[in-house]
């Protein structure tokens, strides 16, 4: 009897291997992260935020272009609209000119024929006209001295006691519009003294 006793205590404290490899299983800690995995992971961030900045420079590069194009339009248009304004203010002021070219003939011939006062009434109203186109920026072209082919017309050339090149008659006036010659004086250009006959 003594026997089975000893028997049923030992099968009862008796341990299945395959239960102490599973408790010693559980029991150990998680293996550590090596230094490989932990670079890995590092390295994904560093790509991450390296794309992340990567787009911020795309879209901010995207935003410069857009706005120096925007800028670009701007100025083109308000260039084109100046540009217009002073072709349409050079139209009307061209097709002013003769008229104030013939209220400056008049002048002249009433004042020839001794007519005062149709002197004066036409004096004035040329005076109101060039008053308007000088508001408008038109200056008379300078006709005095050397030649300038920039502002001047050379209708004909004839000797004089000027010297060689030089302005001696304006047959018509010129004039600018802001920095652009509108119509160039017409003029007579000297071509020096005349020569001298040799004596016979």
């Amino acid at each position: 009897m003594s026997d089975s006793h000893s028997q049923d205590r030992m099968s009862q404290h008796r341990v299945d291997p395959a239960e102490v490899v599973e408790r010693d299983r559980g029991s150990q800690p998680a293996p550590p992260v090596g230094p490989a995995a932990a670079k890995s992971k590092g390295a994904q961030e560093r790509e991450a935020l390296a794309e992340a900045l990567r787009e911020r420079d795309e879209y901010l590069d995207a935003l410069q272009r857009l706005k120096a194009e925007f800028d670009n339009y701007r100025k083109r248009v308000a260039r084109e609209q100046e540009q217009l304004a002073v072709r349409a203010s050079e139209r009307l002021v061209k097709q002013l000119l003769p008229m104030l070219d013939d209220l400056e003939r008049a002048v002249e011939a009433a004042v020839e024929h001794g007519e005062t006062k149709v002197a004066d009434g036409v004096r004035l109203v040329q005076r109101s006209l060039g008053d308007l186109l000088v508001r408008e920026g038109l200056t008379e072209v300078e006709a005095e001295g050397a030649f300038d082919p920039h502002t001047q017309e050379a209708l004909l050339t004839q000797p004089s006691d000027a010297p060689d090149g030089h302005v001696i008659q304006v047959l018509q006036k010129g004039y600018r519009l802001g920095d652009h010659v509108l119509r160039p004086a017409r003029v007579v250009v000297s071509s020096g003294p005349p020569a001298v006959e040799a004596a016979e």
